[in-house]
């Protein structure tokens, strides 16, 4: 019964339908897909409000994946460009209580607040998964939950994540599913700010052509196969 698997692998392999880990299908590239990590360095990245080439402190490339070292110190990464229309993918895992986020519309002129965060977490584990749902993974982070049916994998085991940014419509998905969907400046938005730790931060909730950003939190975190695709 094991055959024809290794040779559906074989022939996925020879004809390039599957990509290995951090690298692209020609047919994501030619949909416009392009890496934000090759697996091999941080070409790409730079420290939150500091310039490109400074020390990337409380990270490490090892075996293909990008680790956030727990208790190092470390500094938030951020991309070197910035986005405004884009599905933005990764592959991320986390250990039990672990907490870690996906930043984007991200600005330096507003560090207590940088950005909007897709949450990375132990729901189960970590206390702020106990506050609730919208401090919970796959959420905008302090303002909106996630459908609560969301499919998120055991701490320890990856997850893929996906950021959908398309005029002022965001979504959040996790393991091939939309878990959710707002609006930028609608009333539900801005209810959530209103009540968030957000409340008196100007411009937060705006929509702005804004780095990515890997938070630090002191936890383990690993990341791969992280890919953005630009939308006209």
């Amino acid at each position: 019964m094991k055959a024809p698997v290794v040779a559906l692998t074989l022939l996925f392999a020879s004809t390039g339908a599957l990509a290995a880990d951090n690298s692209l299908t020609a047919a994501e590239k030619a949909a416009g897909w392009q890496l934000l990590f090759d697996g091999k360095s941080l070409d790409g990245w730079r420290p939150y409000r500091k310039k490109a080439g400074e020390p990337m402190a409380g990270w490490e490339v090892k075996d293909g994946t990008l680790h956030c070292l727990p208790k190092a110190k470390g500094e938030q990464l951020v991309t070197v460009r910035k986005y405004k229309d884009y599905e933005f993918t990764w592959d991320w895992k986390i250990l039990p209580k672990g907490n870690n986020g996906v930043k984007y519309f991200v600005t330096e002129e507003r560090p207590k607040s940088p950005g909007h965060e897709y949450q990375m977490l132990d729901d189960a584990g970590h206390p702020d998964g106990k506050i609730g749902p919208h401090r919970q993974t796959a959420s905008f982070y302090e303002v909106l939950p996630p459908a609560a049916d969301k499919p998120q994998r055991a701490p320890g085991e990856w997850n893929t994540s996906k950021i959908v940014v398309r005029g002022m419509t965001v979504e959040h998905w996790l393991n091939g599913k939309k878990v959710l969907t707002y609006v930028l400046g609608s009333d539900e938005v801005k209810a959530g700010i209103a009540k968030s730790k957000f409340k008196n931060d100007a411009g937060f909730g705006d929509k702005i052509e804004g780095h990515l950003l890997l938070t630090y939190h002191n936890d383990d975190c690993w990341y791969r196969n992280m890919k953005i695709r630009e939308l006209k």
